[in-house]
């Protein structure tokens, strides 16, 4: 491949002929498009190639030098403002740092001509220079960076979220305003989250013809297996397909589970297995319900429960399907 054929070259985004009134900052500017164009050509997305395009201009507003005039102490000086005024956590510092190094590996790269380029505009021996090194970065060794303080929702606490969620439900149709369906859906896609162990963005592009049957759990119908469209992309590749099984900690044994009516002994006791099920109030977590909330009448709990995973799906799809009006029952 010839120098000419490589998207963001120096030549391909300097004008030739023209007197810049500021010729730094027209070299900077043609940088941080050719680098743009670098990266489009390997297939990043404008979600990745904007925030580095930022934090670029923002070291440069830190040193005050254009890119030609970076030295590697400038990266620790930035490096410890991110830590100590900033206090931004380690993997966050260690993905600028590293965004860094791509501009710069960019830059220094002789393939596409910015340091001759430099050297022609400013001068002999002025050009850009790796200035992200082992010694002044944090390297990534642990698979886990989270903060030792975040822990997962013990199910108890996981249980009063859900039972809070379909609560809003419950307040939106007794004060008879707007809003009951988008609560009804955001409980529904909370339990489909957990049940299924989704992202975010995954849960967003779901689509009722995702569900399907699990030939190892027929007791879920066609509930057992979500086919995950959108699932986490590698770099610079379209978005990963993969077949999701329900998890094996939302309901209990036998075929009724998360499927259509729930077995007696989920209905009339809560169940400590039966994550995001409706049942009366007593049992593990009887002691822990919010400030304010009133036990519900004896037998309440006892009919058909609209927490049901599998039931709030198919009432989903039944209502998709047939184009009725939503009616909360």
């Amino acid at each position: 491949m010839g120098r000419s054929d490589l998207a963001g070259a120096a030549h391909l985004e300097l004008v030739s002929g023209v007197v810049q009134l500021r010729p730094e900052d027209a070299m900077f500017d043609a940088m941080l498009r050719g680098w743009r164009a670098q990266q489009t050509g390997r297939g990043l997305r404008e979600s990745t190639i904007g925030p580095r395009e930022r934090l670029i201009r923002r070291f440069l507003e830190f040193t005050n030098e254009y890119p030609w005039q970076w030295r590697a102490g400038q990266v620790d000086e930035w490096t410890l403002s991110l830590t100590s005024e900033d206090r931004m956590a380690p993997s966050t510092i260690r993905n600028y740092q590293t965004e860094l190094r791509l501009f710069t590996e960019y830059l220094t790269d002789a393939r596409y001509g910015w340091a001759a380029e430099c050297e022609v505009a400013f001068g002999p021996g002025v050009h850009p220079v790796p200035i992200c090194h082992e010694w002044n970065t944090i390297a990534h060794l642990n698979g886990y960076e989270g903060s030792p303080e975040a822990r997962p929702f013990t199910r108890q606490e996981l249980q009063l979220f859900l039972d809070y969620a379909d609560d809003q439900v419950d307040r939106a149709v007794r004060a008879k305003r707007k809003g009951a369906l988008a609560a009804y859906r955001d409980a529904t896609l909370f339990k489909v989250i957990y049940a299924w162990g989704l992202r975010r963005t995954e849960t967003s592009q779901l689509d009722v013809v995702d569900c399907g049957s699990n030939p190892a759990a027929p007791e879920f119908g066609r509930y057992g297996m979500l086919h995950v469209r959108y699932g986490k992309a590698k770099r610079g590749q379209p978005p990963r397909r993969r077949n999701v099984a329900i998890g094996d900690g939302v309901g209990r044994g036998g075929g009724g589970r998360l499927c259509g009516e729930h077995p007696p002994e989920v209905r009339l006791r809560r169940s400590p297995v039966a994550v995001g099920d409706r049942a009366r109030w007593t049992g593990p977590t009887a002691g822990l319900r919010r400030p304010g909330h009133r036990r519900p009448p004896p037998g309440a709990a006892r009919g058909r429960h609209r927490g049901s995973l599998a039931a709030v799906l198919r009432r989903v799809a039944q209502s998709l399907d047939c184009g009725s009006e939503y009616v909360y029952a």
